[in-house]
């Protein structure tokens, strides 16, 4: 009996290292896990750092920074004036136009669709058209008012995509809108050309074309498409964030 106390007292000293042990293990695994996450999230940062350089350097972002730097070439082109130069303008939009289709394709084929890529192309395309069109109003070949509506609508439903996609929504464009611009890429090459030319096909000889006329009347007709896309495009997003809403209400309920 002499002994418990003796005993008692040992056990619990033996019971206090241990906790101390563990404390002390438990602290050292969390500086552990402290010290290994912030290298983790030091190597993903050089990683996307790696990746968003890797990303400049493939092949369709490639296309897309050269069809950033054709635009200069366009606007040269167009200020010398002549049918000569313009002629050049507008072959140079129409190589612009097809490294817009051919990036795409080749991102979507080669597995290279990045995030770099999707800021790139869509900022292209609207850089390309707004300066084209911008300097083609004081050259009398398209009203200003054409402007206005035509950058108007793209200013707007960008801002809803960016909307959109900060919600977590994707909303595809329709057909009215992909007819929209293969509209307004004909009419602004056309426009470009800005002079009557002899349009003589092996076929067919069509006689003297007014390109200006031609750019004009397909520049209208996309405006007609870009008005109604605008407005499904529109109808489609209160549709998609009335959904969401509905969906987040009936989960908290």
């Amino acid at each position: 009996m002499a002994n418990e106390p003796v005993i008692s007292r040992r056990s619990k000293r033996v019971s206090r290292q241990a906790r101390r042990r563990a404390r002390r293990a438990a602290a050292k695994s969390r500086a552990q896990a402290r010290r290994d996450l912030r290298k983790e999230r030091r190597q993903l940062r050089a990683q996307k750092r790696r990746t968003l350089w890797q990303d400049a350097r493939n092949l369709p972002n490639l296309l897309t920074f050269l069809r950033i730097l054709m635009i200069p070439g366009v606007l040269v082109l167009l200020e010398r004036g002549g049918p000569k130069h313009c002629f050049w303008a507008a072959v140079v939009y129409s190589a612009a136009a097809i490294t817009d289709m051919l990036d795409g394709w080749l991102a979507r084929r080669q597995g290279l669709v990045s995030v770099l890529g999707k800021f790139l192309d869509p900022l292209a395309d609207k850089l390309i058209v707004a300066a084209v069109l911008v300097w083609m109003v004081p050259m009398g070949r398209i009203p200003a008012w054409i402007v206005v509506v035509l950058l108007s609508r793209e200013i707007t439903i960008t801002a809803l995509r960016s909307v959109a996609s900060s919600e977590g929504l994707i909303i595809s464009a329709g057909a009215g809108g992909k007819l929209k611009t293969a509209l307004q890429m004909v009419g602004i090459i056309a426009l470009i050309a800005g002079y009557p030319y002899n349009f003589d096909l092996w076929v067919y000889d069509f006689g003297r074309i007014d390109f200006v006329h031609v750019g004009r009347m397909l520049i209208y007709l996309s405006i007609v498409f870009s008005i109604t896309s605008a407005a499904s495009y529109m109808q489609l997003f209160v549709e998609a964030i009335e959904a969401k809403d509905k969906r987040s209400s009936a989960l908290s309920s």
